[in-house]
């Protein structure tokens, strides 16, 4: 047993500012950090394959990607399984209600790394009954028989990146995949899963709103229990931050777009139950929506986020990020590379930037439970939201406008410490 998480886990038991009365649901994250190639916008912690010897060719006729070396695979899977280990004191007694496998591109790793990855899960944590796990899958990465494969494993939730059905907007998406793979890699995950997930992006180069449109209708043509639309950004530190692609629409087209993608998954029966997720009835997203709703997750893997509350503090936690380090300091029970206590000043804020992004908004009982502090913590910024026609609310919930989700920054900042 790791001496240091268990001095740690004491630590955080002792007596501070704030007095939760129950603590929040505990999801799962699992960073698998590898990519065939690093997109020109993902500001995510992914890297590519090719920069290190850790390929093999598949096996003839299994597809059109490249996987993991096996060795690769056991050395990472040994060191995911120590940093879960040495995080349990963290968690003890609590029941895990969904683990999402994330990244990079976790299809990458084998089906039978993944059944390994969740048996050595459920030999550590508690999950809940009917526990939602969900894989992330690029259709570069596609085979025939891969998918089953994963729910094989014990994957119930499949989130497939298309991103756009268009191969000129592929091509300058820098995807690694074509819409034939697209469409094929779709008709599976409908064929081996009960509920999947859709990624398309908009606003991207080049895109018309008559693109834009064609892209959803595509997608809307696979009958799919949940779908996310992301309007493409330019992250800072990312290729596109410092090359900005040609034929950016315009906000004006932009909020064009949006709107017809609204209209189109309404009258299809998707709901828009947050800003960028739409889902048929049961098919909602529960990790998301405990990030969204400010639960607790623990998040093992490189790069890897976790936020964990106690009696009388929240703890943020973050793993190391280069692949190499993590791997060498997850094996040694050093898998977190720095951690900080959330500061009582800090909370409001963070809790308004997520549950301001559901349609359904949030039960003011529900920030007070989430976060140890009175609702008068966020009065100020509640009356000024309502002021500029951002928010609606009554005694029990508050919840954005249409005006307030077109223009979600500006409510999120009115909360700002």
């Amino acid at each position: 047993m790791n001496t240091r998480a268990i001095d740690v886990a004491a630590l955080h038991q002792r007596a501070g500012t704030l007095q939760l009365a129950a603590l929040p649901p505990l999801a799962l994250y699992v960073h698998l950090p590898w990519c065939l190639k690093k997109c020109p916008y993902c500001d995510f912690n992914s890297h590519e394959l090719t920069t290190a010897p850790m390929l093999r060719p598949d096996r003839p006729g299994a597809g059109t990607g490249r996987a993991l070396d096996a060795g690769v695979e056991s050395r990472y899977l040994d060191a995911l399984r120590a940093d879960l280990e040495g995080a349990l004191p963290l968690v003890w007694g609590r029941r895990v209600v969904s683990v999402f496998i994330g990244g990079g591109t976790p299809s990458l790793f084998s089906p039978d790394a993944i059944g390994q990855l969740l048996a050595d899960v459920r030999a550590r944590l508690p999950l809940e009954p009917g526990c939602e796990i969900t894989l992330e899958a690029n259709p570069g990465t596609f085979e025939r028989e891969r998918f089953r494969a994963f729910r094989a494993a014990g994957v119930t939730r499949l989130s497939i990146g298309v991103q756009s059905f268009d191969d000129a907007k592929l091509k300058a998406l820098g995807r690694v995949h074509d819409r034939a793979q697209a469409l094929a890699a779709v008709e599976e995950a409908r064929s081996a899963f009960d509920t999947f997930n859709l990624d398309l992006m908009y606003a991207l180069p080049g895109q018309s709103l008559a693109d834009c449109e064609a892209d959803v209708r595509q997608a809307l043509t696979f009958e799919p229990p949940h779908l996310s639309v992301y309007h493409l950004t330019l992250e800072p530190n990312t290729q596109f931050a410092s090359r900005p692609p040609a034929g950016l629409p315009d906000d004006d087209t932009a909020f064009g777009m949006l709107d017809r993608i609204t209209e189109l998954t309404t009258a299809a029966g998707l709901g828009r139950y947050e800003v960028s997720a739409y889902a048929r009835p049961g098919h909602r997203c529960q990790h998301n929506l405990n990030y969204w709703q400010f639960g607790d997750y623990l998040g093992i893997g490189a790069g890897a986020h976790s936020k964990l509350s106690f009696a009388h503090r929240v703890l943020r936690q973050t793993r190391w990020r280069e692949p190499a380090a993590y791997l060498r300091q997850a094996v040694e029970g050093a898998a977190v590379s720095n951690e900080h206590e959330v500061a009582r000043q800090e909370l409001p804020f963070e809790f308004m930037l997520n549950a301001l992004r559901l349609r359904e908004g949030f039960e003011l009982a529900r920030f007070a439970e989430r976060t140890g502090l009175a609702v008068t913590a966020i009065q100020r910024g509640l009356e000024a939201a309502e002021a500029k026609g951002l928010i609606e609310r009554d005694l029990q919930r508050v919840w954005p406008t249409e005006r307030g989700f077109d223009f979600l920054s500006d409510l999120q900042s009115l909360f700002l410490p």
